[in-house]
């Protein structure tokens, strides 16, 4: 694309040097800009990309985007703007030519919820005749083509790339989690929203944000900014969660129609005559639409808001109900979401990704309410994140587990030991009994919690100490299939050492 027409995607407050150059590609990362780039100085939270700009120009490219250009050569074209950021992404979806501007595109933001909800979206579609491409967490895909996901949103070069490649593809439609930090880093500024999903918001990434409330400004950027009504897609929804603390305000401030949903009648859309095992979930679906009945094999009440959010969002987007409704029906499996480790010891082994407070709060009273015997949980917290939320996590897991096992996540750059130590102070406080490997030896007698901290040790011991009727939680890491100890990743998959421990004792499937 000529840079001359890539420019008319911003405003600039000032340009030296643009005509006709043809750009390449874009860049962000000095180190591997190509000839014919257009290079985007970005001031990040560790390095300013202005001091690499000499570098870039070295390695080729056409032109620079500044927000300061006093560190450019003169006579070298520049484009100066007030946010690099902002720009990069809308120049991105312009040289990408505008991929979700044809299609459906449902951005899903929240702490928790956003990838289940994603894959109940993508099944709503399919029921539709709509060919979904879904990124987030666990991957980028559509259909038999994956991508890895490095981020839960990825940088605005790769996600309007990884767009136009699925689009190019077949894609005939796109779900995307949206993650806080792309919304204050304007990544998805250039995407063009059809439907804008809040699923809740609980405590996490406070290590990036501050505050809860700036981690709600984040995310309400989405509902106040990028749901404006456009010539291209004048017809925008926003889709909320009702029940959780935030959502009144989410409504509030949102700048489109808003479709409510609900555990209680209060919401645009709830469910009745709920039926709730560890086998799944079945009831009345209740929207503006009408009533229809639906089931779904997702275990919880917090999977219930999840599948309200995308019957909601299938309502946003005019499908009709019974489309809907069999669209939850024949959802996927959403791997690493209270996923079953099968065997045959009579003992459910459940991986979840629930790394938050909240989260685990909620897969526990879930377990809770369904469990005809004894609950342990494994679990830790990650590194180099929110350490306020530590002992909280400890708490949870002492006070709604039978037996609590603490260990590593991704320590990443701190002490393990350090990590722990914040962990245990939670289930400490409790007044629960500590265990060790010889009072444990004995048998669990009391509500209690011990410390192991090598994770293979940890779910091997626990999966030796269940009986038939137990259920067992590996919690924090999912679909994750890696640890991060420093800054390397070392292959590591809860699953895979649940069957592993399993297999030792001649039940696994």
């Amino acid at each position: 694309m000529k840079l001359s027409d890539l420019i008319k995607a911003v405003s600039p407050s000032l340009a030296k040097g643009v005509s006709d150059q043809e750009i390449q590609g874009l860049y962000y990362d000095s180190r591997i800009v190509q000839p014919g780039g257009l290079f985007f100085a970005l001031k990040g939270t560790v390095a300013d990309g202005h001091r690499f700009i000499g570098l870039a120009i070295e390695r080729g490219a056409a032109a620079v985007v500044v927000e300061d250009r006093s560190s450019v050569p003169t006579g070298f074209p520049f484009i100066q703007v007030e946010n690099s950021r902002l720009a990069m992404a809308l120049m991105a979806s312009a040289f990408y030519r505008f991929p979700t501007r044809d299609v459906p595109l449902v951005g899903i933001t929240g702490t928790n919820g956003k990838t289940t909800t994603s894959y109940l979206i993508e099944g709503i579609m399919a029921a539709n005749g709509v060919k979904a491409a879904v990124l987030g967490t666990v991957s980028y895909r559509l259909g038999e083509m994956v991508l890895p996901a490095s981020h839960t949103t990825p940088e605005s070069t790769e996600l309007q790339s990884i767009m136009r490649t699925m689009i190019d593809g077949g894609a005939t439609g796109v779900v995307m989690e949206v993650s806080s930090h792309s919304l204050d880093q304007r990544r998805v500024d250039g995407c063009q929203f059809d439907v804008g999903v809040f699923t809740n918001l609980t405590r996490d990434h406070l290590d990036f944000h501050g505050s809860m409330e700036s981690y709600l400004s984040a995310k309400l950027r989405l509902f106040k900014e990028l749901l404006q009504p456009t010539s291209v897609k004048p017809t925008r929804r926003a889709v909320v969660n009702l029940d959780d603390e935030y959502g009144a305000a989410v409504a509030r401030e949102s700048v489109c129609p808003v479709i409510t949903y609900s555990i209680s009648t209060t919401g645009d859309v709830h469910a009745v005559e709920i039926k709730s095992s560890l086998e799944g979930i079945s009831g009345k679906l209740v929207t503006p639409a009408g009533t229809i009945a639906f089931s779904s094999g997702l275990v919880g009440q917090f999977n219930l808001y999840n599948i309200l959010s995308a019957v909601a969002t299938g309502y946003a987007l005019g499908f009709p109900l019974a489309t809907i409704s069999a669209g939850i029906a024949n959802h996927k499996k959403v791997p690493g979401r209270l996923e079953r480790v099968e065997n045959d010891l009579g003992i459910g082994v459940f991986v979840d990704y629930a790394h938050t407070g909240d989260a685990l709060e909620n897969v526990l009273q879930t377990l809770s309410e369904l469990k005809t015997n004894r609950i342990l949980t494994v679990f830790g917290c990650g590194g180099d994140r929110d350490k306020g939320k530590r002992p909280i996590m400890g708490e949870i897991a002492g006070r709604l587990s039978d037996l609590a096992v603490i260990t590593s996540d991704n320590p990443r750059t701190e002490k393990p030991e350090e990590i722990i130590a914040q962990v245990r102070a939670g289930a400490a406080a409790l007044g629960i009994r500590e265990y060790d490997r010889a009072t444990l030896g004995e048998g669990l007698r009391d509500k209690g919690f011990i410390v192991v901290p090598d994770r293979r040790d940890a779910i091997g011991l626990t999966i030796s100490l269940a009986e038939p009727g137990d259920i067992v939680l590996l919690a924090g890491k999912g679909h994750e299939d890696y640890q991060i100890i420093g800054t390397t990743k070392h292959h590591f998959d809860d699953r895979e050492e649940a069957a592993a421990a399993l297999s030792l004792r001649g039940g696994a499937q």
